[in-house]
């Protein structure tokens, strides 16, 4: 069996700990002066570093004071990028197909199906993004072209093209492949109720296509992610007959517990009368600001009313994760030494291995 092949697949290497200009401690300068017999005492009481020449210099982990915040969240970051580093990620035994949805809009979901698809797919699994929010924001992170002329989704949907014609690769990362969506998306709703089968069009779609990578060879798919619009119209009904896991990315605040509540209610109603096999597996939190109260409160609440579906991995808020699309990148390749490139790791490898 080839390595390509194998189960098993390792993190990538960006996880390993940060850049080499953060691992060694910089020399202080000082002016020239007789040697006391405390000097090294009395700085090593203060907390700086002074190299000597022809000595190691020590790391970061085994040097700063933990005792400010900033230092705290330093050593924090290192260890987690420890348990990392090396760590495998399973291959699923079946394609395992999620719907990232949420009614509340602004609560991270494309941002989130993104950076997990972008997380496992660099781990070596084979990740399928498909869009179907007619912004087509995440075929725009993930660097698809999905202007008016390009066929997307909206034709595999309504004109029942093959899903293989539309699906491109990701320019930045190996395994991963989106099928973007256009604008034709935001009239779709319409037209689909005319239409026989209308809430199973994607499923069947999706069927077809692992149909077609089995017989051209290609290695099955591990993980589908459907990034959904912030309602519940016939696209995201689509979405939910064909996952069968859901992934609720929730805001850490109070109206994301009033939208979850309404949330649940209509994936009830769609396993009643559309999927049973569908289920709430993944629940994340996102925009968690450490600083507030509030952000503490609503993850204590979710967390308490959804032991098993909540990760422990948390989506801090973060500059650097707001400004990858506007480079068409996701946050795993704009700076994949940040809090939050670390934190969707962190949730992808959960998930790989939540079975």
């Amino acid at each position: 069996m080839s390595e390509r092949e194998s189960t098993v697949h390792r993190i990538p290497p960006f996880v390993q700990l940060g850049s080499a200009r953060s691992t060694e401690v910089r020399s202080v300068p000082t002016r020239p002066a007789p040697k006391k017999p405390d000097s090294v005492d009395n700085a090593s009481k203060e907390g700086v570093s002074r190299e000597t020449p022809g000595k190691k210099a020590s790391t970061v982990i085994d040097s700063i004071d933990e005792s400010s915040p900033i230092a705290r969240q330093l050593a924090s970051e290192t260890r987690r990028r420890e348990k990392l580093a090396g760590r495998v990620l399973p291959k699923p035994k079946s394609t395992r197909v999620f719907t990232v949805s949420n009614q509340k809009g602004g609560v991270g979901k494309t941002t989130t199906t993104v950076n997990i698809a972008a997380a496992l797919a660099s781990a070596g699994l084979n990740v399928l993004v498909i869009d179907i929010d007619p912004q087509g924001n995440a075929s725009t992170a993930l660097g698809i072209e999905h202007h008016a002329e390009v066929d997307s989704i909206y034709d595999v949907l309504i004109n029942d093209l093959p899903l293989a014609d539309v699906v491109a690769d990701c320019p930045d990362i190996d395994r991963l492949q989106c099928a973007p969506a256009t604008i034709h998306l935001a009239g779709a709703e319409i037209e689909l109720v005319s239409l026989v089968a209308r809430e199973q069009r994607l499923r069947r779609a999706i069927d077809v296509y692992a149909k077609h990578r089995e017989q051209q060879g290609l290695e099955r798919l591990d993980f589908i992610f459907i990034d959904c619009p912030p309602s519940l119209g016939l696209l995201t009904v689509n979405a939910f007959c064909a996952a069968q896991e859901v992934l609720i990315p929730i805001q850490c605040e109070y109206y994301a517990l009033e939208g979850l509540s309404q949330l649940l209610k209509n994936i009830e109603m769609i396993q009643k009368h559309l999927n049973g096999d569908l289920r709430v597996s993944t629940i994340l939190l996102t925009m968690y600001d450490g600083r507030t109260n509030l952000a503490a409160q609503v993850a204590a609440e979710v967390r308490e009313h959804f032991p098993q579906e909540v990760l422990s991995a948390v989506i801090p808020r973060s500059v650097r994760i707001s400004e990858a699309p506007s480079y068409q990148q996701t946050v795993l390749t704009y700076d994949p030494n940040s809090s939050g490139a670390l934190s969707y790791l962190e949730a992808a490898a959960e998930i790989a291995e939540r079975s």
